[in-house]
């Protein structure tokens, strides 16, 4: 890769650090403000870089964006990458538990290898770990903290609420019409 770039943006979830060459996405963070940030000294600050996530982001935040569209490259083990691959499947406003994901992944009984593998997930939000959830439906551990994943959760939920009423909506038009 040739030389590393950040840039930031706010969000509904605090300040967000997005990692790479400027266009392809290695990494994005949800910066802890009771930590230093994760800025490495040899990255370049460009306020111009990763312009398309940083504009997928605000719409994803507004409600407005359901699925993105960027160029990723996580660095990571095959097994974290398969795992990561199948979080990008899990729809979105839905959840999958650990043990879920571990089948989907054909190791059905790896679901604690599948949890340590969402937890070294470099690209957050967009590659959607925090999707996965316990075998009991409970919220489980999250790097990014609870209280964000529950706000993300949240998030999808309401667009996916506010989506689906305005399908039945459609759909009694069309009734009434035809």
């Amino acid at each position: 890769m040739s030389m590393i770039r950040y840039s930031t943006c706010d969000s509904t979830v605090g300040r967000l650090l997005f990692v790479g060459d400027g266009e392809v996405l290695t990494r994005l963070h949800m910066e802890d403000p009771s930590k230093p940030p994760q800025v490495q000294e040899d990255w370049k600050h460009d306020s111009g870089a990763f312009r398309s996530a940083r504009e997928q982001m605000a719409a994803y935040f507004a409600g407005d964006l359901t699925q993105f569209d960027l160029r990723l490259d996580a660095s990571g083990t095959p097994f974290q990458k398969r795992v990561w691959n199948a979080l990008v499947e899990i729809p979105y406003g839905k959840t999958a538990s650990y043990g879920e994901v571990a089948r989907n992944v054909d190791m059905p009984t790896a679901s604690r290898a599948v949890g340590s593998a969402n937890s070294r997930n470099p690209i957050a939000i967009v590659v959607p770990c925090h999707r996965v959830i316990g075998a009991s439906g409970k919220l489980t551990g999250y790097a990014g903290g609870l209280e964000r994943k529950k706000q993300l959760l949240a998030l999808e939920a309401d667009v996916t609420a506010r989506i689906s009423a305005h399908r039945e909506v459609d759909l009694r038009l069309a009734e009434e019409i035809g």
